[in-house]
């Protein structure tokens, strides 16, 4: 066992010395953090005034656009050609010509601009103009708008997930998916990443010959082990590095720009307010506690929703796992080989159940629960990915230790299997190696 655990210091001190180690140890929580952070900072500079001049030949829609916080509106009592010519000289960023044909012909409305279109401009242009030729034809067919517009009814169904002790909390599937797909995606990276890193390893020892050297002194097996294992704790001290710097890195932003992140969750509201107000008082100090709230403050309050801690923990053991069950296939293959373009015949069967399953995860996604989801989650070649995809929807524990158990049952018989092929291919030299070939390594005992 000393050995092995030399092997392992060997392979964990030569990798994380290495100058890309510490750059992408640092770069790590950087691009991580970024992901929540930069959304925000672009959407506050870049929320500057949109100006839109409005020329309306029919004279009938001035008065219905009113300004936002970010689009404002300037009515022209002009043709369209100076509105267009002000608009040139910077006056405004766009003109909006509504002809006297409008009503009959909705299609001949313009948005004219120098640059591409702000999108949430014209959503808000568009919907105005629909509002009001709707109230026009009611009123030209006889028809009561108010009547109409009270029998509207908008309905927003707030999600609750009851958890395993009671507590109710607010759910927002949109970031479980989101979080599901991308912890799913970085699995399929990591153990992509790492054990390729394992191969690589295995197959330039193996062609520079300094493996003759290494076999006298340590048993195959052990090198093959302490090989998996320091490559393995390099990834997970990366890993570990990468959560702690982001959650710090992340939390010093939000203590320094605190109004970035601003939202009160449904449940706040309603049970400050459920005994003392009407609903429709409710529904009223709700949409106004709630007008100045931000997405980022929306995300962020979504991920505390979800059981970071499982996340985290499951993460670290799923990645373990995987990386573990898929690194001794590799090593096996970089045995069998003399130069890494023979190794392609090898890695597609090996790796197929990891596309697999980063393909499976969109439409895992989808339903979580589903007997899908649920087989693809037990079986050790796919559950790494899969699994990580269905937690932050919450998942029994009895599940996660299930899965988890059958992970490590998976490890134990790759293992066993790749060490065969190991100690036969790793002195074999100027062969090449086929499926025959490496059946009769393992079934030789």
């Amino acid at each position: 066992m000393s050995k092995t655990a030399t092997i392992i210091k060997r392979e964990f001190l030569s990798r994380v010395k290495k100058r890309s180690f510490l750059v992408m140890t640092i770069l790590g929580p950087l691009l991580m953090a970024a992901i929540i952070i930069v959304p925000v900072v672009v959407t506050q500079i870049s929320d500057s005034d949109y100006k839109i001049a409005v020329v309306d030949d029919t004279d009938l829609f001035y008065e219905s656009f009113e300004d936002t916080e970010n689009i404002k509106f300037s009515p022209l009592g002009t043709n369209i050609e100076h509105a267009v010519g002000m608009m040139h000289d910077g006056s405004f960023d766009a003109v909006l010509h509504i002809p006297e044909v409008a009503f009959q012909a909705p299609s001949s409305m313009r948005l004219f601009s120098e640059k591409s279109v702000n999108i949430n401009a014209r959503v808000l242009v568009e919907n105005i103009l629909r509002h009001e030729f709707e109230s026009l034809k009611l009123g030209a067919a006889g028809i009561d708008e108010e009547i109409l517009r009270s029998i509207e009814t908008p309905i927003r169904i707030q999600a609750i997930r009851i958890k395993d002790d009671g507590e109710l909390i607010t759910d927002y599937p949109e970031i479980s998916m989101g979080l599901g797909f991308v912890s799913g995606l970085l699995i399929y990276i990591f153990i992509f990443l790492f054990g390729s890193q394992v191969l690589r390893g295995v197959l330039e020892e193996k062609t520079s010959r300094i493996v003759e050297i290494i076999i006298s002194s340590v048993k195959p097996f052990q090198l093959m082990l302490g090989k998996i294992i320091g490559v393995g704790l390099v990834g997970l001290s990366q890993f570990l590095i990468w959560i702690v710097l982001t959650f710090a890195i992340v939390g010093a932003f939000q203590l320094a720009a605190p109004d970035l992140f601003r939202f009160t969750p449904d449940e706040q509201v309603f049970i400050t307010g459920a005994q003392a107000l009407s609903t429709e008082e409710i529904e009223a100090q709700r949409e106004y506690v709630q007008q100045d709230d931000t997405i980022a403050g929306q995300l962020l309050e979504g991920l505390l929703a979800i059981n970071l801690t499982v996340m985290i923990i499951s993460f670290v053991f799923f990645f373990l796992g995987g990386y573990l069950l898929y690194a001794a296939l590799f090593a096996a293959i970089g045995s069998a080989v003399d130069n890494e373009a023979d190794t392609q015949q090898f890695m597609l069967p090996v790796t197929v159940p990891l596309l697999i399953s980063i393909i499976m995860a969109q439409f895992v996604i989808t339903n979580p629960s589903g007997p899908v989801a649920f087989w693809l989650s037990m079986i050790p070649f796919t559950s790494p990915v899969i699994m990580m995809v269905r937690i932050p929807f919450g998942v029994p524990y009895s599940e996660i230790l299930l899965s988890g158990a059958l992970l490590v049952a998976g490890f134990v018989l790759t293992t066993m299997i790749a060490s065969r092929i190991y100690r036969t291919g790793i002195l074999m030299y100027g062969k090449k190696s086929s499926y025959r070939e490496l059946w009769k390594w393992i079934r030789h005992s």
